[in-house]
Protein backbone atom coordinates (compact mmCIF):
# COMPACT_ATOMS: atom_id res chain seq x y z
CA UNK A 1 0.00 0.00 0.00
CA UNK A 2 1.20 3.29 -0.96
CA UNK A 3 2.43 5.52 1.61
CA UNK A 4 0.13 8.82 0.30
CA UNK A 5 -2.69 10.08 1.95
CA UNK A 6 -6.22 8.45 0.30
CA UNK A 7 -7.97 11.33 -1.42
CA UNK A 8 -11.15 12.86 -0.34
CA UNK A 9 -13.74 13.01 -2.63
CA UNK A 10 -17.26 12.80 -3.33
CA UNK A 11 -18.61 9.00 -3.94
CA UNK A 12 -20.16 8.03 -6.98
CA UNK A 13 -22.66 5.20 -7.69
CA UNK A 14 -19.99 2.61 -8.49
CA UNK A 15 -18.72 3.30 -5.10
CA UNK A 16 -22.46 1.69 -3.38
CA UNK A 17 -21.05 -1.74 -3.21
CA UNK A 18 -17.90 -0.77 -1.79
CA UNK A 19 -19.49 1.74 0.76
CA UNK A 20 -21.64 -1.25 2.09
CA UNK A 21 -18.82 -3.35 2.59
CA UNK A 22 -17.05 -1.30 4.68
CA UNK A 23 -19.53 -0.04 7.30
CA UNK A 24 -20.65 -3.91 7.38
CA UNK A 25 -16.67 -4.77 8.14
CA UNK A 26 -16.35 -1.78 10.33
CA UNK A 27 -18.97 -2.31 12.48
CA UNK A 28 -18.94 -5.97 12.69
CA UNK A 29 -16.91 -5.29 16.17
CA UNK A 30 -19.60 -3.57 17.75
CA UNK A 31 -22.88 -6.44 16.81
CA UNK A 32 -22.09 -8.71 19.83
CA UNK A 33 -22.12 -5.28 21.81
CA UNK A 34 -25.45 -3.92 20.35
CA UNK A 35 -26.70 -7.50 19.66
CA UNK A 36 -27.71 -6.47 16.17
CA UNK A 37 -25.94 -5.04 13.32
CA UNK A 38 -25.73 -1.11 13.58
CA UNK A 39 -27.90 1.01 11.54
CA UNK A 40 -24.98 2.15 9.16
CA UNK A 41 -24.46 -1.28 8.01
CA UNK A 42 -27.92 -1.12 6.33
CA UNK A 43 -28.49 2.33 5.39
CA UNK A 44 -29.15 2.83 1.90
CA UNK A 45 -26.01 4.37 0.15
CA UNK A 46 -27.37 4.26 -3.31
CA UNK A 47 -29.77 7.27 -2.12
CA UNK A 48 -27.67 9.00 -0.26
CA UNK A 49 -24.38 8.72 -2.94
CA UNK A 50 -27.78 9.76 -5.21
CA UNK A 51 -28.20 13.03 -2.87
CA UNK A 52 -24.50 13.59 -2.39
CA UNK A 53 -24.36 12.98 1.04
CA UNK A 54 -21.27 10.29 0.69
CA UNK A 55 -17.65 11.13 0.42
CA UNK A 56 -14.89 8.66 0.37
CA UNK A 57 -11.42 8.43 1.43
CA UNK A 58 -9.78 6.72 -1.46
CA UNK A 59 -6.13 5.37 -3.12
CA UNK A 60 -4.85 2.59 -4.54
CA UNK A 61 -7.68 1.95 -6.72
CA UNK A 62 -9.42 0.85 -3.08
CA UNK A 63 -11.54 3.10 -0.54
CA UNK A 64 -10.41 3.18 2.66
CA UNK A 65 -13.46 4.91 4.47
CA UNK A 66 -16.44 6.85 3.85
CA UNK A 67 -18.19 9.83 5.47
CA UNK A 68 -21.92 10.61 5.57
CA UNK A 69 -23.47 14.25 6.14
CA UNK A 70 -26.97 15.64 5.70
CA UNK A 71 -27.26 18.77 5.57
CA UNK A 72 -30.49 20.07 7.93
CA UNK A 73 -31.91 24.11 7.72
CA UNK A 74 -29.95 24.47 11.31
CA UNK A 75 -27.29 21.87 11.57
CA UNK A 76 -25.09 19.40 9.46
CA UNK A 77 -25.78 15.43 10.97
CA UNK A 78 -22.42 13.42 10.64
CA UNK A 79 -24.73 10.27 10.29
CA UNK A 80 -21.53 8.19 9.83
CA UNK A 81 -17.74 7.98 9.72
CA UNK A 82 -16.39 4.15 8.83
CA UNK A 83 -12.94 3.53 7.72
CA UNK A 84 -11.77 -0.11 6.71
CA UNK A 85 -10.57 -2.11 9.26
CA UNK A 86 -7.24 -2.61 8.03
CA UNK A 87 -6.83 1.52 7.83
CA UNK A 88 -7.97 1.94 11.57
CA UNK A 89 -5.82 3.87 13.48
CA UNK A 90 -3.52 5.98 10.87
CA UNK A 91 -5.83 9.29 10.69
CA UNK A 92 -8.67 8.72 8.00
CA UNK A 93 -11.31 9.01 10.46
CA UNK A 94 -9.72 12.37 11.99
CA UNK A 95 -9.50 13.68 8.27
CA UNK A 96 -12.96 12.70 7.29
CA UNK A 97 -14.03 14.18 10.79
CA UNK A 98 -12.13 17.45 9.87
CA UNK A 99 -14.06 17.29 6.27
CA UNK A 100 -17.21 17.49 8.01
CA UNK A 101 -16.04 20.44 9.81
CA UNK A 102 -15.22 22.11 6.72
CA UNK A 103 -18.24 21.13 5.14
CA UNK A 104 -20.43 22.69 7.79
CA UNK A 105 -19.23 26.62 7.73
CA UNK A 106 -19.49 25.79 3.58
CA UNK A 107 -23.15 25.49 3.93
CA UNK A 108 -23.40 27.94 5.99
CA UNK A 109 -24.01 25.80 9.17
CA UNK A 110 -22.18 26.55 12.49
CA UNK A 111 -23.24 23.02 14.50
CA UNK A 112 -22.58 19.30 13.42
CA UNK A 113 -24.88 16.77 15.57
CA UNK A 114 -24.21 12.76 15.52
CA UNK A 115 -25.26 10.13 17.83
CA UNK A 116 -23.26 6.74 17.78
CA UNK A 117 -24.71 3.55 20.45
CA UNK A 118 -23.96 3.87 23.93
CA UNK A 119 -21.87 0.63 23.90
CA UNK A 120 -19.83 2.54 21.13
CA UNK A 121 -17.52 3.69 24.24
CA UNK A 122 -14.67 4.46 21.41
CA UNK A 123 -16.67 6.57 19.10
CA UNK A 124 -17.63 8.71 22.29
CA UNK A 125 -14.39 9.58 23.12
CA UNK A 126 -13.19 10.05 20.07
CA UNK A 127 -16.08 12.33 19.42
CA UNK A 128 -15.27 13.91 23.01
CA UNK A 129 -11.28 14.57 22.19
CA UNK A 130 -12.58 16.74 19.29
CA UNK A 131 -14.45 18.48 20.72
CA UNK A 132 -18.06 17.45 20.59
CA UNK A 133 -20.15 17.47 23.57
CA UNK A 134 -22.93 15.06 24.92
CA UNK A 135 -26.34 16.30 24.83
CA UNK A 136 -28.64 13.57 25.93
CA UNK A 137 -29.42 10.38 25.11
CA UNK A 138 -32.26 8.62 23.88
CA UNK A 139 -33.71 5.12 22.47
CA UNK A 140 -34.73 5.58 18.97
CA UNK A 141 -35.39 2.86 16.16
CA UNK A 142 -34.69 0.12 18.91
CA UNK A 143 -31.15 1.60 19.25
CA UNK A 144 -29.75 3.38 23.01
CA UNK A 145 -28.05 6.22 21.28
CA UNK A 146 -25.74 9.07 22.74
CA UNK A 147 -26.34 12.10 21.13
CA UNK A 148 -23.62 14.61 20.27
CA UNK A 149 -23.27 18.13 18.96
CA UNK A 150 -20.34 20.52 18.20
CA UNK A 151 -20.43 24.12 17.72
CA UNK A 152 -18.28 25.68 14.76
CA UNK A 153 -17.44 29.13 14.29
CA UNK A 154 -20.08 30.70 11.65
CA UNK A 155 -18.84 31.26 8.23
CA UNK A 156 -18.64 35.43 7.82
Amino acid sequence: MSSEAPALRRAVPSDVAELRAIAAAAYAVYIPRIGRAPAPVSADYAAAVARGEVWVAAGDGQITGELVLVPYPDHLLLENIAVRPGAQRAGLGRRLLGLAEQEAPRLGLAEIRLYTHVTMTENIAFYQRHGYVITHEAHEDEFHRVFMAKQLAARP
